[in-house]
C-alpha cells in the first residue's frame, strides 16, 4: 500500500501535474493540501477520471485539504480537527482507506511572529496533539498524512541558519512536533533515512526553476504503532519540483506492507 501527501499549492492551476503525477507514480491514496478551490471548485471529473475516488473540503484563496483513493471511495469520517468548533479553515480532513484511518492535514504557518497567527498555529497543533493521543489510544491503524509547517531538527534544512526567524523553525512549533513523536508516532521519513537530508519543499527563483539551498522538510508522515510494523520504505519524488509551473512542494510517500 503506497500512501503519498502532496501540498498542490493550488488544484486546478496544477491540475495537469498532480495528473502525470499520479499515472507515474500510481499511489494507492493520496493526501493533498493547499487546494485553493471551494468545494464546488474541485475537479472531481478529473480526479475520478484518472482512477480516483475522493473526499475533500475545499476554502476559497487558500487551505483547503483533500484525500484520493485509486480505484476506491474513501469513507469521510471527519472533516475538521475536534477542539474549536468556531475554527472555520479548512485544515483536517480524515476517511478510511483500506482498513486505514488516513488524515490529511494542513498546519498553520504561523508567520509573521510573534503574533495572532503564530499563536494560532500553537492552539491548532495543541488540538493535534490532543486528537492523536486519542486515536493512539483506540489502536487502530492511522497516519496522520501532510503538510506540518514545521522543521523539527537542522537536519531538516539545506541551511538551517536561514529559518531561525521563521515559525516553521521556531523552538515552540520543533517542541509540538516532538511531543507527537514521544506519544509514539512514528516519523517514516525519519525512521527510514536517519542520518539523511530529505527535502519536500524549495523556495521559487526568479529566474525559474527552485532555489535547491532553501531546501527544507515539512511534509511529516507519521505512523501510528499498529502500522509501524508494516513500513518498508518511505522517500520523496523531488523531480516533480522540476516540472513544468510546479507546486513549491514535492510529494512524499510511503510504502506499506499488505495487511497480514
Amino acid at each position: 500500500m503506497k500512501i503519498a501527501t502532496f501540498n498542490i499549492n493550488n488544484i486546478n492551476k496544477r491540475l495537469e501535474n498532480l495528473l502525470d503525477w499520479l499515472a507515474a507514480a500510481e499511489p494507492d491514496v493520496v493526501c493533498l493540501q493547499e487546494l485553493k478551490a471551494t468545494d464546488r471548485q474541485f475537479p472531481r471529473s478529473a480526479i475520478e477520471a484518472a482512477g480516483y475516488g475522493a473526499v475533500w473540503r475545499g476554502q476559497s484563496t487558500w487551505n483547503g485539504v483533500a484525500i484520493l483513493a485509486r480505484n476506491a471511495e474513501p469513507v469521510l469520517t471527519r472533516l475538521e480537527l475536534p477542539g474549536d468548533p468556531d475554527d472555520a479553515q479548512a485544515r483536517y480532513i480524515e476517511a478510511a482507506v483500506g482498513g486505514v484511518l488516513v488524515a490529511s492535514l494542513y498546519a498553520p504557518n504561523g508567520n509573521p511572529q510573534p503574533g495572532p497567527k503564530f499563536d494560532y498555529k500553537l492552539r491548532w497543533f495543541e488540538r493535534l496533539i490532543r486528537y492523536g493521543q486519542v486515536l493512539l489510544q483506540e489502536g487502530r491503524p492511522s497516519v496522520l498524512w501532510g503538510d506540518f509547517n514545521v522543521v523539527p531538527t537542522p537536519i531538516d534544512a539545506v541551511v538551517p541558519r536561514r529559518w531561525t526567524g521563521d515559525a516553521v523553525y521556531f523552538l515552540e512549533s520543533r517542541q509540538a512536533y516532538a511531543r507527537m513523536l514521544e506519544d509514539g508516532w512514528l516519523d517514516a521519513i525519519r525512521q527510514t533515512h536517519p542520518q539523511k537530508g530529505i527535502y519536500t519543499y524549495w523556495n521559487f527563483s526568479y529566474g525559474g526553476g527552485f532555489d535547491r539551498s532553501s531546501g527544507l522538510r515539512m511534509y511529516h508522515l507519521l505512523l501510528s504503532p499498529a502500522l509501524a510494523g508494516r513500513l518498508r520504505n518511505a522517500g520523496v519524488d523531488a523531480d516533480v519540483r522540476g516540472w513544468d509551473k510546479p507546486s513549491d512542494h514535492a510529494p512524499a510517500w510511503v510504502d506499506l506492507d499488505d495487511q497480514r
